[in-house]
């Protein structure tokens, strides 16, 4: 039986997350998610597909988020009709931002033509449109945490909670059969144990290969009683001191939730009656809502705190929903005492880049990055210093204050990263995905450092890599 694994996405980078998976002639993918970052890497989605997509049999797509899911319509699109396997939760959540992601690809596409069209060139053609991300749709097969579900010959598959995002899911795949057999611990991405809303990442005992995501293998996130702290303080200061306004630019899906949950909980702590908190994105709107609709989720906290307080929900007790473009405008007329949560977590589109624009000159103003910011993006730019940012072809000086709380990432940080990995019995072969190349060495070289914790074989994939999976233990490149 032939069995063979090939990297091609989220190689030596963050996002575009895509592995194949063969077993004899079936082909599985494991995520089909968008590249993100400054427009060359974002050009590279249009490149046509490593494999024919009509020889893919199945999906099986670990959680949501756009650099996981975003190719998923053009898959569809390029001749793709079978099964997308992935939790219940996820597909409810891709149901709204597929249709968004096309929306965007759509106008931004319409705008690029009207340029072109000035120079008599050709109009161009979307990435993928509404009526794709609607197919795509319709093509999710939900499951459950826990339920094994065979997804195409000699593969079985079962999803555990990642505790990333609601939904996210780690994989165990079982290829193969009887001695045969080998078992594929695929993590997605992973979450941090202790954070608000959702459980903890599941620890699995067994695989023969691990393939890890390494987002932050080279960093330690600030401890959640000192990120609290941070937050409080940065509340206090610009209530007392500059009595401006505070952005937050944040991913519609997880992070938005869990601030409006914190500005919940310590509303009173942090005096936040003064604020008017504007939560102003439909998406991360209608995300809220697969929140509220999806309680049994939920950490324990979270579910007693909703059992103590019944008809109060954490997710919608102090916050505005701002649904349309002149409620969102109208906000810009407003000079101080707002918190706007907005999308592009990376500031690279959505209604964020408004605010920035109206805002981040003004030094009375506070921007909290609270998320992971690719290269190449804006909020990338921010984190690293720039003094001033292109907003809308306005160049914007940075004048505002800027916070980066890397202790509100959903990401595990490199403890929680090998807490996870050491929780494999035997420490079998580790592949790292879904990383930048720093933060990947970072972590190999930590990980190999404790002889009775050493994987038995460490790689980092690169794209093309393709792995002989009955090899394992051994790790067995092929040529691509």
């Amino acid at each position: 039986m032939r069995m063979t694994l090939q990297f091609l996405g989220a190689t030596e980078e963050v996002t575009g997350s895509c592995h194949l998976l063969s077993v004899d002639h079936e082909h599985l993918l494991l995520d089909c998610g968008l590249i993100q970052g400054g427009k060359a890497d974002e050009l590279r989605n249009h490149d046509p597909f490593a494999f024919d997509p009509e020889s893919i049999s199945a999906v099986v797509l670990s959680h949501a988020h756009i650099d996981h899911s975003g190719r998923l319509p053009l898959l569809v699109k390029a001749g793709f009709d079978g099964p997308i396997y992935t939790h219940k939760a996820t597909a409810e959540l891709c149901a709204i931002m597929l249709k968004d992601a096309a929306m965007l690809q759509t106008r931004d596409t319409e705008r690029v033509n009207k340029k072109r069209a000035k120079h008599d060139l050709e109009p161009l053609e979307p990435l993928f449109t509404v009526e794709d991300a609607e197919q795509a749709i319709t093509q999710f097969v939900p499951l459950e945490y826990g339920q094994v579900t065979r997804v195409i010959p000699h593969v079985d598959i079962c999803l555990s909670d990642a505790g990333h995002i609601l939904g996210s899911a780690l994989v165990e795949l079982w290829l193969g059969e009887d001695k045969f057999q080998k078992k594929i611990v695929f993590s997605g991405d992973l979450g941090r144990a202790g954070m608000p809303i959702l459980r903890n990442p599941t620890l699995v005992d067994t695989a023969d290969l691990v393939l890890m995501e390494s987002t932050y293998g080279n960093r330690f996130h600030r401890s959640w009683t000192d990120t609290l702290a941070e937050l409080k303080d940065i509340f206090a200061k610009t209530v007392n001191e500059s009595q401006g306004n505070i952005l937050l630019p944040a991913f519609s899906v997880g992070r938005a939730q869990e601030l409006l949950y914190l500005f919940h909980l310590y509303a009173k702590e942090w005096d936040l009656s003064r604020w008017r908190i504007c939560l102003d994105s439909p998406m991360a709107i209608e995300a809220t809502r697969v929140y509220v609709n999806n309680y049994p989720l939920m950490d324990e906290d979270f579910k007693r705190f909703t059992r103590q307080h019944p008809g109060q929900h954490p997710l919608l007790s102090n916050v505005e929903f701002i649904q349309t473009t002149e409620e969102s405008m109208a906000l810009n007329e407003v000079h101080k005492g707002l918190i706007i949560i907005a999308g592009s977590g990376m500031c690279n589109g959505g209604r964020i880049r408004s605010h920035l624009e109206h805002n981040l000159w003004r030094p009375e103003c506070d921007v909290i990055i609270c998320g992971y910011q690719a290269l190449g993006t804006p909020g990338r730019a921010l984190v690293d210093g720039v003094g001033e940012l292109t907003i809308h072809g306005n160049s914007i000086k940075v004048a505002a204050k800027l916070h980066t709380v890397g202790g509100l990432s959903a990401h595990a940080d490199q403890a929680e990263l090998l807490r996870w990995y050491r929780h494999f019995e035997g420490q079998p072969p580790l592949i790292l995905v879904h990383g930048e190349p720093d933060a990947q060495h970072g972590l190999v070289d930590v990980v190999n450092q404790e002889p009775n914790t050493k994987p038995q074989a460490t790689a980092i994939a690169t794209h093309g890599d393709r792995l002989d999976l009955t090899a394992l233990p051994q790790l067995v490149w092929k040529p691509a």
